[in-house]
């Protein structure tokens, strides 16, 4: 899963071809590390059809910012350089999954 910060938000989530979930997270987070395996395996599942990406929240404050992420975990969805879904929190894979096949 490929690690976004502000300098490349715009070129590696708003300008991507395909659509992309980023998670808004944070080292310090228990919730987002237990989303991490799920988010790992989903990027491997959807390699090609989905991007999925991790904005650490502490390092990259700025695009949390931008987009009024106020909790962690947030995972933002955004199909064509626009937000489409936001999902907050930790959850389970069959939830998490569903939301992204949606984006498809």
């Amino acid at each position: 899963m490929q690690e976004v910060q502000d300098s490349s938000f715009d070129v590696e989530v708003l300008q991507a071809e395909l659509p992309v979930v980023v998670d808004f997270s944070a080292p310090w987070c228990g919730p987002c590390r237990t989303m991490e395996p799920i988010l790992q395996a989903l990027a491997e599942a959807y390699a090609g059809k989905v991007k999925i990406v991790k904005v650490d929240v502490s390092q990259s404050p700025g695009a949390a910012a931008r987009f009024m992420v106020q909790a962690v975990p947030t995972f933002l969805f955004f199909k064509d350089g626009k937000v489409v879904r936001q999902l907050t929190g930790a959850m389970p894979r069959p939830k998490f999954e569903a939301a992204v096949q949606q984006l498809l």
